[in-house]
């Protein structure tokens, strides 16, 4: 175990909660099992103070977590030309927030795909039962998993995800996307639209799945997930009060942002869902399909 303490205002509230990141908050604590560079690790971060954070961390890949502290929270985050007005700058004034970077698109990539066209408590237990079954234990006091590397995934079939609820297509994404990621390492020094550019060249990789991937592995503060089933109405409603819009018509009210869309994004989230009526979700992702 190795422990440091980060004496700083950054905060630990922008980092996203279900499948498509690794990394799972608390009001005041993190925990996150990863394969870093250096080997399997666990790292968690505990608030002491309103300038304080602790680190501790396991494994072979304990000094890289510690080491990715300050970019998990925030540190590289830039918020320069990000001012917004009217109901939004209330909001950030109420919650502002910096936006966390991973640096383990593989982790983002696994989150992403099982994501796809499905609701998000379904891709979480995917996500999870995937780790238990062919993954690694997760060093540290905490019983945990690590997910498999690419390695591993390269060698299953399709029919081993049916377990997990995962169907055909997104079991072939994923298998397809491990194995081509030998090829991928390079996007660790590509800028965000780069590496999503390169990502949208594998099949079964649309711009919603890259979307997902840069903003949580680069803290990409402009990704957009065109293709999602509920981001343009709650967008819509926070900006223009209204309950219902198209991709289109998130697009329109996003541009004066540009730089900064996700930001506005996940300020929408806070603000609330949109009230919910009409056609009934049954998939999201790259891709929609709807029913009554």
């Amino acid at each position: 175990m190795r422990t440091i303490a980060v004496d700083d205002t950054l905060n630990m509230a922008d980092t996203v909660r279900g499948a498509k990141n690794p990394v799972m908050l608390g009001p005041t604590e993190t925990w996150w099992t990863t394969r870093t560079p250096d080997g399997v690790g666990t790292l968690t971060m505990t608030r002491r103070s309103i300038d304080r954070i602790e680190a501790e961390a396991w494994g072979p890949g304990a000094g890289w977590l510690l080491n990715q502290v300050p970019r998990l929270l925030g540190r590289d985050d830039d918020l320069t030309g990000f001012e917004p007005d009217g109901r939004l700058g209330e909001l950030w004034r109420r919650k502002p927030f910096r936006l966390a970077r991973t640096d383990r698109p593989w982790d983002a990539l696994i989150g992403a795909i099982l994501g796809q066209k499905v609701q998000t408590a379904n891709a979480v237990k995917a996500r999870r039962l995937l780790a238990r079954t062919y993954g690694d234990p997760a060093p540290g006091p905490r019983k945990g998993w690590v997910l498999p590397g690419p390695e591993r995934v390269a060698e299953l079939g399709y029919f081993h995800f049916h377990r997990f609820g995962v169907e055909r297509k997104r079991a072939e994404t994923l298998i397809r996307t491990a194995r081509e990621m030998p090829r991928l390492h390079s996007l660790d020094g590509l800028a965000p639209e780069q590496a999503k550019h390169r990502l949208q060249q594998l099949r079964g990789i649309g711009p919603w799945t890259a979307a997902m991937v840069t903003a949580v592995t680069y803290g990409d503060p402009d990704a957009v997930p065109v293709g999602d089933f509920h981001i343009p109405h709650d967008v819509a409603w926070l900006m223009a009060d209204e309950p219902r819009a198209t991709d289109e018509r998130m697009l329109e009210l996003l541009e004066p942002y540009a730089g900064h869309r996700w930001r506005v994004i996940r300020l929408a989230k806070f603000n609330g869902k949109a009230p919910r009526y009409g056609h009934r979700l049954s998939l999201t992702g790259d891709g929609l399909h709807l029913g009554r």
